[in-house]
């Protein structure tokens, strides 16, 4: 059995590989592989086993992962979908303000050019009622001028013309 064990033999001095298959090689393997078997059946189990688990257990918390990761895309779709809805509302009501703020504008401007308006057409009236009463102080005023101018030249020529309006003046006053 020393032969059967041993792979190399001693030769004269030296060490030699036995090159004999079937004494050395397959034997040793048998043996090898026996052993491995018997004491490592278990070793190999359990170790198989654990990286079994370790790897079920992976795949489980993946899958939780995705299930989670899925609920929060859902999630921020959601609230995604709702953002949009809000920016919709907000930009119509935007329109709306700016459309009535536009109106609102338009009618004061409106109200603006109405308010100048009459104002000019006061200020035109105003200016003709003032010119009209220019023209009206002046045309009497010439007017009297040139009835006392015409009186004057009518009294200056005229004596008893002039005594009987003195007289009358008198008399309307309150004299005799």
């Amino acid at each position: 059995m020393d032969a059967v064990i041993l792979m190399a033999t001693e030769e004269v001095g030296h060490f030699g590989l036995n090159t004999n298959l079937l004494e050395t090689n397959v034997i040793n393997l048998a043996i090898i592989i026996g052993v491995l078997v018997y004491f490592g059946r278990g070793l190999l189990g359990k170790t198989l086993g654990d990286r079994q688990q370790q790897i079920a257990t992976a795949i489980a918390e993946a899958e939780e992962r995705q299930r989670t990761a899925a609920a929060r895309l859902a999630q921020e779709q959601q609230k995604l979908a709702q953002a949009k809805e809000e920016a919709a509302r907000i930009r119509e009501a935007a329109l709306v303000r700016a459309k009535a703020a536009k109106e609102e504008l338009i009618a004061k401007a409106q109200q603006e050019i109405e308010r100048l308006k009459q104002t000019a057409s006061q200020d035109t009236s105003a200016a003709t009622e003032r010119a009209i009463a220019e023209i009206r102080e002046r045309i009497t005023a010439l007017a009297l001028a040139q009835a006392e101018q015409q009186l004057k030249e009518r009294l200056s020529h005229d004596a008893e013309l002039q005594r009987t309006l003195v007289d009358r003046s008198i008399a309307l006053l309150g004299g005799k």
